[in-house]
């Protein structure tokens, strides 16, 4: 028998673990400032990341270890000011909550009362424990990052697929277990064998969002950019393009130009 949908005016934590329980898969997608946030969250979208993929995405860093927690307060600024509906989650970005616990809890707190964020994300498992009780126990909602974590990216070495020896795998379910335990709201699984990804999210009750994670799991999440088009540099199997937004701006911003230059932009209809 189906479960009709519940209809949320206002996305939260609690909401996510009903949406699974409901068998309602979640949309999340990323978001770095207030006028894409606010297409996104008027769209329907469940939740938004403020990831540290602005460091890649509108900073042009190679990887994400460059961006500051500053930065991403003002990212995150941006985009709790545009939404309505949509859970705003934030990441802590690298440097600031792996060494130290109470570091961690600065950290969070600074997101929380600074941009206003919903919550944060953390990249890691049984390393990061500590780290993750401590905000948690500030009441402050953590979402858990496992399998590939760009933040790591210099220790794997590589961006390949994670987690496809038993020994990893292994390891992830028993993290995956870690981070439901100590409780937190969901966890995203990044670039792991559909198989895996499906039976982690069958053995937790908190939500779990794939990114190159199969479909057996409880939501997916995209970087907005990517699924757009408006990069296209980056083309992993997992990636979806809905638009080809590279090709139609380049074509636009061309058009613009010969419009200036032929003295045809502005026309008489466009002046005062």
């Amino acid at each position: 028998m189906s479960i009709a949908k519940k209809d949320y005016k206002r996305i939260t934590v609690k909401s996510l673990v009903e949406m699974k329980a409901n068998n309602e898969k979640i949309s999340m997608l990323t978001a770095y400032d207030y006028t894409m946030a606010r297409i996104v969250d008027a769209a329907g979208i469940d939740v938004i990341l403020v990831g540290d993929s602005a460091s890649n995405v509108m900073a042009g860093h190679e990887t994400t270890l460059p961006i500051t927690l500053d930065q991403m307060i003002y990212h995150a600024s941006g985009v709790v000011r545009a939404i309505q509906r949509s859970l705003v989650v934030v990441d802590l970005p690298f440097g600031s909550y792996q060494s130290d616990p109470k570091e961690a809890l600065r950290s969070a707190i600074r997101i929380m009362k600074e941009s206003g964020g919903h919550a944060v994300k953390m990249e890691g498992g049984k390393e990061i424990k500590e780290s993750i009780k401590r905000i948690l126990h500030a009441g402050i909602p953590v979402m858990g990052h496992l399998g590939l974590t760009p933040q790591s990216i210099y220790k794997f070495g590589t961006y390949t697929v994670r987690a496809k020896e038993e020994t990893e795998a292994q390891q992830l379910k028993d993290d995956a277990k870690m981070l439901e335990k100590c409780g937190c709201f969901a966890v995203v699984l990044e670039k792991v064998p559909a198989k895996l990804a499906k039976e982690v999210a069958e053995s937790l009750t908190i939500p779990v969002i794939g990114i190159g994670a199969g479909s057996g799991v409880d939501g997916q999440v995209l970087v907005t950019h990517d699924m757009l088009g408006m990069t296209h540099e980056f083309n992993p199997r997992f990636l979806r393009r809905y638009l080809d937004l590279h090709t139609q701006m380049t074509e636009a911003f061309k058009q613009y130009s010969a419009d200036v230059k032929a003295v045809d932009f502005p026309n008489e209809e466009e002046q005062y």
